[in-house]
């Protein structure tokens, strides 16, 4: 897939996403099979730790990491749930670069938490410098 594919609408870099690597899906089902093949859940039963009465929400919860996957934002299903892409393909742009009001755009907002304000980094170096710079330069995520 060329690279240029694995930047997102929104700014950021596929490539750099635990979604997108698998890492986090990856040990997560590791994980889960080690605990299954020890019979951990009878552990937990029978080890006196207050902590391990949350054994069955903390299984589940790692069920949940193994579908954190995602083929990249361009190339894959979730960019037709993802607002920044809508608004992106119904005015006609490659990524919100070229929009000239995102730097104050409500739809990045869902992105703070975790990103910051990484994306619109990004968006500044790629309107300035091209698409290029974020994929063979420095990045933010």
């Amino acid at each position: 897939m060329p690279e240029n594919s694995l930047v997102g609408y929104c700014g950021l870099f596929c490539g750099d996403c635990h979604g997108y690597t698998g890492s986090i899906a990856d040990l997560a089902r590791d994980l889960r099979k080690e605990l299954r093949k020890n019979n951990f859940n009878k552990v937990a039963e029978a080890i006196p730790f207050k902590e391990f009465d949350n054994y069955p929400e903390c299984y589940e919860c790692l069920g949940a990491m193994v579908k954190l996957r995602c083929e990249g934002c361009r190339d894959s299903s979730r960019s037709k749930y993802c607002e920044i892409a809508k608004c992106a393909r119904e005015n006609g742009y490659s990524g919100c670069w070229q929009c000239d009001e995102f730097e104050t755009c409500g739809k990045f907002d869902f992105l703070k938490p975790v990103h910051r304000d990484a994306n619109i980094k990004n968006l500044k170096n790629i309107k300035k410098k091209g698409i290029d710079s974020i994929i063979e330069g420095k990045r933010y995520f």
